[in-house]
């Protein structure tokens, strides 16, 4: 280990420089600080080499008791009731940066370093399934985190109460009968470098939601997809480089942090330091949920990567909602806010009376509780589509920077506080000469592949002056969007002209049922859009005004269940 990380000092200062390199909000801090903490328990070794004892004892220096005359593993392997731990003790390595190391833990709890084991007697769990997973590629990291790590905490610890964390991070809590529930078979045994605690039975391992999701089989629909987007991301900045060796660089210690972009965007469910309330379908209700979202988030098929942006906006459309974390709540009886609520839009994203029989919690099929919260499962998605993800879409005249092109035309925003006038403000739309018939396209971003209602909101002229023009507006419509394919194409919406009510606020539905077969979500370009026409001949003039208050565009969705 560098000498320069072996001081307590400079630990902290080394810690808190991976975390100022690698994270900006809090959600990525934590989880990168985590990974960060299980990747450095071996002290920095060369790239390929085997961690040593004294690099593990060096690093957390702790006070070992001077009570006891052998060490823990001496203590655990001279107890005949223990044999069977001390077997999977000694075949189970650490991992570091998800790499096995030679270092058993039998080793570790033979060094200087001060600890706490609670230890399992004989027959109390299955030692042949453990020493057979042990020799698999994955299931050897498993049976540390989940059994060997989840009977050692740091430091010393007697009985009494207490809530300890176990290298897992995992909490527990001590009383002076026991441990979660498992009772003292034998207690406070002191060795010098800890303390032995004999169980009566193994200490249960409780799931964070996450790990819940992918090894609980009616939840795995949902853990797969989101397992799916865990990767290990090498950080280059926080490695310590020996230099380079034909061009290439070498690093004396390589920092590995494990990041999943689903967590950042809906809660950091894998978290034992957070608290989340989660909302769940089992399997085949996941799959009839998901596989909905997946027909709204349709992307075009020329698009790159569209398979990839429709599976990730489909599983990020079920759990926005799905994830509640009590931290943000103001009071949960009375409603929970998703992770996706937004202030602007109070209208989604927030439900009542939770626990209520009726609620959102109440209603559940079942629950299971997890180590950092709790699923509420149901056999189907407790939710619909119109109220979570195929939301009505408004685009707000005013905002003339959402204007695609104009033609014929000068535009002035203005703002209007009235109740019956969308987001306090319109656009004054007027044609550059008298017998103009003028075209104003706005893009309408976000949408999703489904059936709209396409509406245009126009004020009278009374907005102005009591006294206004009361000739009313006469206007076409086109919608302009992708094909399936990604062709460009255009709908006049059935040829037709619409005429505005000049006495009142008047909302005009210029395509029914319209169907958009691609969204762009998330998207910069301005792929979808709807073109305004004035549409006055010059006979009409005296009819018709050419000066138009436009309050704003708004696509209402329309389900095939709901088209009856």
């Amino acid at each position: 280990m560098s000498a320069w990380i072996n001081t307590n000092k400079n630990k902290l200062l080394y810690k808190h420089y991976i975390y100022m390199n690698n994270f900006i909000s809090k959600y990525i801090k934590k989880s990168g600080f985590r990974s960060m903490i299980l990747a450095l328990p071996l002290g920095i070794v060369g790239a390929g080499s085997v961690a040593s004892c004294s690099d593990w004892d060096d690093h957390y220096n702790g006070s070992a008791s001077d009570s006891g005359n052998i060490s823990l593993w001496q203590q655990i392997s001279e107890t005949p009731e223990l044999s069977d731990f001390a077997e999977v003790l000694s075949q189970t390595k650490m991992f570091r940066q998800h790499k096995k190391s030679s270092m058993s833990y039998a080793e570790i709890l033979n060094g200087g370093q001060s600890l706490t084991v609670m230890a399992p007697v004989n027959g109390t769990f299955n030692k042949d399934s453990l020493l057979a997973l042990v020799q698999t590629a994955n299931g050897d990291s498993a049976v540390e985190k989940n059994f060997v790590k989840n009977h050692i905490s740091r430091s010393p610890r007697s009985a009494g109460e207490d809530t300890i964390r176990l290298l897992n991070y995992k909490r527990a809590t001590m009383t002076a009968d026991g441990i979660l529930g498992v009772a003292f078979k034998e207690k406070d045994i002191r060795c010098k470098n800890g303390v032995l605690h004999v169980m009566e039975s193994q200490i249960p391992y409780k799931y964070t939601v996450y790990e819940a999701l992918n090894a609980i089989p009616q939840f795995n629909e949902a853990g797969n997809i989101i397992a799916s987007y865990n990767e290990d991301v090498f950080d280059e900045n926080a490695s310590i480089s020996s230099g380079l060796v034909d061009g290439i660089p070498v690093y004396i210690d390589s920092v590995v942090y494990e990041r999943n972009k689903i967590f950042y965007a809906v809660g950091l469910i894998n978290d034992e330091d957070s608290t989340y309330h989660t909302v769940l379908p089992t399997n085949t209700g996941w799959k009839k949920a998901w596989d909905e979202a997946a027909s709204h988030f349709k992307y075009p098929s020329n698009m790159e990567k569209s398979d990839s942006l429709q599976k990730y906006w489909s599983t990020r459309a079920l759990l926005e909602d799905a994830i509640f974390s009590p931290s943000i709540q103001a009071s949960m009886k009375d409603s929970v806010k998703s992770m996706y609520y937004d202030k602007t839009t109070p209208e989604y994203h927030v439900y009542y009376k939770p626990f209520d029989s009726n609620g959102l919690f109440g209603a559940a099929k079942g629950k299971v509780t997890c180590s950092n919260g709790f699923i509420y499962y149901y056999d189907e998605w407790p939710y619909t589509p119109e109220q979570t993800y195929f939301t009505k879409k408004e685009y707000e005249a005013e905002h003339h920077w959402d204007i695609v092109s104009y033609d014929k035309c000068v535009y002035t925003p203005y703002a209007l506080n009235a109740d019956s006038i969308s987001k306090g403000g319109y656009l004054d739309i007027t044609a550059t000469k008298g017998t103009y018939n003028w075209k104003v396209t706005y893009k309408l971003a976000n949408t999703l592949a489904g059936k709209y209602d396409f509406n245009v909101v126009i004020l009278p002229k009374t907005v102005e002056s009591p006294d206004g023009n009361m000739r009313p507006c006469k206007f076409k419509a086109t919608i302009n969007y992708l094909d399936a394919e990604g062709k460009e194409q255009k709908y006049n919406c059935g040829g037709k002209v619409f005429i505005s009510d000049p006495a009142h606020v008047d909302t005009i539905c210029v395509a029914s049922a319209f169907e958009l077969p691609a969204c762009n979500y998330n998207q910069t370009n301005s792929s979808i859009s709807i073109t305004i026409e004035c549409s006055i001949s010059s006979k009409e003039n005296s009819k018709y005004n050419r000066e138009m208050f436009l309050d704003c565009i708004f696509l209402s969705p329309v389900r095939e269940s709901n088209e009856e």
